[in-house]
């Protein structure tokens, strides 16, 4: 398992920042996909905005998108009717069990 899968496993968002270029490395990895620079393990800011959403039956899912870099697809756990791209969303949890999974809440 990488750190990234290990990490969200016991509830941890946590991605590679590059300390030369303060880029967020997304996908995560052990070096800056912009300029190879070093990059340290950080915690990601819970608070995200909503991309796009679609919905079937009473399930939302979503692409939410953190630090203006970090796009991730999850769920919303409450039934809203009138979801608008750039709303603030919350991220509640997340997990990984063979896949990531995000779970987010309307802010």
């Amino acid at each position: 398992m990488t750190r990234f899968e290990d990490e969200l496993s016991r509830n941890n968002f946590v991605c590679s920042k590059c300390m030369k270029c303060i880029h967020w490395v997304w996908p995560p990895s052990e070096f800056c996909n912009k300029c190879l620079g070093n990059v340290e393990w950080l915690h990601v800011p819970s608070n995200a905005t909503l991309v796009e959403f679609s919905r079937k039956g009473d399930a939302y899912f979503c692409i939410a998108e953190f630090e203006n870099s970090i796009r991730v697809i999850g769920t919303i756990s409450e039934p809203i009717s009138d979801l608008i791209p750039g709303q603030m969303l919350i991220l509640e949890y997340c997990t990984y069990d063979k896949t990531p999974k995000f779970v987010f809440k309307i802010s």
